[in-house]
């Protein structure tokens, strides 16, 4: 192995004096020499180095410094409509707008949502998502009211933004937004719609739109009863980021059945529904069958009357025969008892003429 050849104390400082800018050069009382003194590993730009020495002087000192107020609760927006994200300190009696610096910012990317200092805004970095939509209240800014102004609210802007603040001390804030938009009405659709009887299996589908974020969708029965283990529920965003809420319920139909579909919105405790109901009317007969299960009940009814009518005629024809039929015999048997007395009184007048003879 060769020998690592160490430059005299002379020498390594004029390479360094030839390799590098020189506002990379470090000086003995420079922050690049602070750093370059505890992380002798890193080599940061000058610039940099201190910004990022400034940064850490101003968190170290936050604890000193100025009393920012903001909502501890999120914020509700509704989608499309105007919010305000508060944020408040209590100014100096001397205080001067000139001497104010704000910036409001997304605090997880840095993003630059509006910036206020020199007594004007600063929007020239600002991001291209928020252009013409944010705004101060300049009248109040004196009054330590640093609250923005965020205009035709988007599902976009729902997130964390940090409020930085400085006067003569610093600090900052953060504020959460959260987008919310009412759900519509839902419309409920049953297949098939006709031809039901009980015991077919039918499709309840309950659709709800434009609403944000996700709903909870509950069924219920007539009595109130949970039914939603039956239901496949399917939620889709749109382009604007809304949802669509499609759920489906499959039911065995029963005769004046309800089925009521509840949409809920989370957020804004918003609650709206729609019911359907299985009547009769799918199980009843059609008009024309009506009429004609009509006219044959008519007619069995007159069937009915025409037998009966010739039954009981039948019988009384049935009693004049026998009626009939016993005097016959009656007279039957009268004609020949005289039959039979005839001989008798023959021989017996014979007899009565015999004897006068003689």
């Amino acid at each position: 192995m060769g020998r690592i050849r160490r430059a005299p104390r002379g020498e390594s400082l004029e390479r360094n004096k030839k390799g590098r800018r020189s506002s990379e050069v470090p000086h003995p009382f420079s922050v690049v020499f602070c750093f370059s003194l505890f992380f002798p590993q890193l080599r940061v730009p000058r610039r940099r180095a201190v910004m990022l020495l400034a940064l850490g002087a101003l968190m170290l000192g936050l604890a000193g410094a100025m009393e920012i107020q903001v909502p501890e609760e999120p914020v509700v927006a509704l989608y499309g409509q105007d919010t305000t994200l508060h944020c408040s300190f209590t100014p100096e009696a001397n205080f001067s707008l000139k001497d104010l610096s704000l910036i409001w910012q997304l605090t997880d990317t840095k993003r630059l949502v509006h910036s206020f200092s020199g007594g004007r805004d600063q929007l020239t970095d600002q991001g291209g998502g928020y252009t013409n939509r944010t705004a101060l209240f300049y009248d109040q800014l004196s009054q330590g009211n640093v609250s923005l102004l965020l205009r035709r609210v988007e599902i976009a802007d729902e997130g964390s933004f940090t409020c930085f603040v400085r006067v003569r001390d610093y600090n900052s804030a953060a504020v959460t937004l959260q987008v919310a938009a009412p759900y519509s009405k839902p419309s409920l659709n049953l297949e098939p719609n006709k031809d039901l009887k009980p015991g077919d299996q039918a499709v309840v589908t309950c659709q709800s739109s434009y609403g944000y974020p996700e709903a909870s969708v509950l069924w219920q029965d007539s009595h109130g009863a949970n039914i939603t283990e039956n239901v496949t529920t399917s939620q889709v965003a749109n382009e604007e980021g809304l949802f669509d809420v499609y759920s489906i319920l499959h039911v065995l139909v029963e005769p004046s059945s309800t089925y009521s579909c509840l949409v809920r919105n989370p957020v804004l405790q918003q609650e709206t529904h729609a019911s359907v109901t299985i009547t009769g009317q799918h199980l009843a007969f059609p008009a024309v069958a009506l009429w004609v299960t009509v006219g044959l009940s008519i007619c069995i009814v007159v069937l009915l009357v025409v037998l009966a009518y010739i039954c009981q005629k039948k019988i009384r024809q049935s009693c004049e025969e026998e009626e009939n039929a016993g005097t016959e015999e009656q007279d039957m048997e009268g004609e020949e008892q005289k039959t039979a007395l005839q001989p008798l009184k023959s021989t017996e007048d014979k007899a009565d003429n015999e004897q006068e003879i003689v």
